[in-house]
C-alpha cells in the first residue's frame, strides 16, 4: 500500500474532496453491471468483488457507506484502525454499510510509523521490522483482533515489511517470530492473517511462508497471501503474473490494482487506473482460473483524484473477466 502518511480521519477537512467534485463526476448510482449480484459475487458463485475502504478516503461511517454505494459494489475490505482508535464506532460502521447492502469481507491492519515517501524510507520503517514500533504494533494487533471477530470476518491483512532475501540474515528469524506472534493473536479470535505482496520477491515470500508453516503452534493456521499485482511492479520485485502463479496455492485474497514501473531503479513506480498499466489482466485471471483460486477480489486505489470513478472502471474490468471465465466454463459466449 505505497501511499504517503494517511491523514487523521477525525480531521473535519478529511475526505471533503470526495464530496466536492470527485465522486460527483462518477455515476452517483453506479449500478452493478450484469455479471455480479448484490452480495458482490460473480453470477454463478465465485469470488466476491469489493473495494478497500481506505481507497475511498471516508471521513466517517456514513460517508464510507455512501461512497461504497456509489461504486456499485457490496463487499468491503475494511481498514480496522479507525475503529480501534475510536475515529469510527464498530456498530455505526456495520449499520451504515448494512443500510446500503454492503458487507465487510475482510479487514486491514496498519503498522505504526510507516513512511512511504521513498522506497528507502519504507524499507526502514515498514511492517513489523523496526524494533522501535514493534511493541505498539503488537498492542494494536491485540486490540484489533477482537474487532475483526465482532465484525464476523475471518481474514485480516497487513504488510510484514521488507523480508531479507538472504536466509542467513539475522533479521529473518526476528521477522518470522513477530509474524508468528501476530498470527497467534488473531487466531485466538478465529481470524487468519495474510501478508500483502510486493516488498519481496515471490520466492523470498514462499521461503518465509514455508518456515512459518513449520513454526506455528498446533491449531494456528499459517499466514497466507494477499496478492497485489501492482505492488510487484511498484516495488520492482518481479513479474506479477509469474509471482501469482507461484504463490497461488497460498492466496487468501487479491487486491485489484495497476501500475507502471519506474524508469529509475530504486524509485517508486506509478499507480494507475486498472486496465491502463502493466498488469496483464487477461493473464492474471487465466492464472486464477488455471490454479483454482477463488479468493475475493478487493479493488484498491491509492492515487488519483477521482477514486470512485477509478474503482468503477476497475470493477468493470474485473466483472468482464469473471463473466468471460464463467461463459467459457459453461460453454457459452462471453
Amino acid at each position: 500500500m505505497p501511499e504517503p502518511e494517511v491523514p487523521d480521519m477525525r480531521d473535519p477537512s478529511y475526505g471533503q474532496e470526495t464530496l466536492s467534485g470527485t465522486t460527483q463526476s462518477a455515476d452517483a448510482t453506479a449500478p452493478t453491471p450484469a455479471g455480479a449480484d448484490l452480495a458482490g459475487r460473480a453470477v454463478g458463485g465465485g469470488p466476491r468483488v469489493g473495494v478497500c475502504s481506505w481507497s475511498l478516503r471516508p471521513r466517517n461511517a456514513a460517508h464510507l457507506a455512501e461512497l461504497v454505494r456509489q461504486t456499485g459494489l457490496a463487499a468491503v475490505q475494511l481498514d480496522l484502525d479507525p475503529i480501534r482508535t475510536g475515529a469510527m464506532g464498530l456498530d455505526e460502521v456495520r449499520e451504515a454499510l448494512g443500510r446500503v447492502g454492503a458487507v465487510v469481507a475482510s479487514g486491514m491492519m496498519r503498522m505504526a510509523g510507516e513512511d512511504y515517501s521513498t522506497l528507502e524510507s519504507i524499507r526502514r520503517t515498514g511492517g513489523v521490522v523496526p524494533d522501535g514500533t514493534w511493541p505498539e504494533n503488537l498492542a494494536a494487533a491485540r486490540a484489533t483482533a477482537p474487532i475483526a471477530a465482532a465484525l464476523g470476518i475471518d481474514l485480516v491483512t497487513f504488510h510484514a515489511g521488507f523480508i531479507p532475501h538472504d536466509p542467513g540474515d539475522p533479521l529473518r528469524p526476528v521477522l518470522l517470530g513477530r509474524i508468528r506472534e501476530l498470527a497467534v493473536v488473531f487466531a485466538e479470535h478465529g481470524v487468519r492473517v495474510a501478508l500483502e505482496t510486493g516488498q519481496e520477491t515471490a520466492d523470498t515470500l514462499l521461503e518465509l511462508l514455508a518456515e512459518l508453516e513449520g513454526a506455528m503452534p498446533a491449531g494456528v493456521p499459517a499466514p497466507g497471501v494477499n496478492f497485489d499485482p501492482a505492488n510487484m511492479i511498484l516495488y520492482g520485485m518481479g513479474d506479477p503474473i509469474e509471482a501469482l502463479r507461484r504463490l497461488a496455492p497460498r492466496v487468501l485474497q487479491l487486491h485489484v490494482k495497476d501500475a507502471r514501473p519506474s524508469p529509475v531503479p530504486g524509485e517508486w513506480g506509478t499507480e494507475v487506473r486498472v486496465g491502463t498499466g502493466d498488469v496483464d489482466w487477461a493473464a492474471f485471471f487465466a492464472v486464477l482460473r488455471e490454479s483454482g483460486v477463488t479468493a475475493d477480489l478487493m479493488i484498491e486505489r491509492e492515487a488519483g483524484d477521482d477514486r470512485v470513478a477509478d474503482i468503477i472502471a476497475a470493477r468493470d474490468v474485473v466483472l468482464r473477466h469473471l463473466a468471460s471465465a464463467a461463459a467459457a466454463a459453461g460453454g457459452g459466449d462471453a
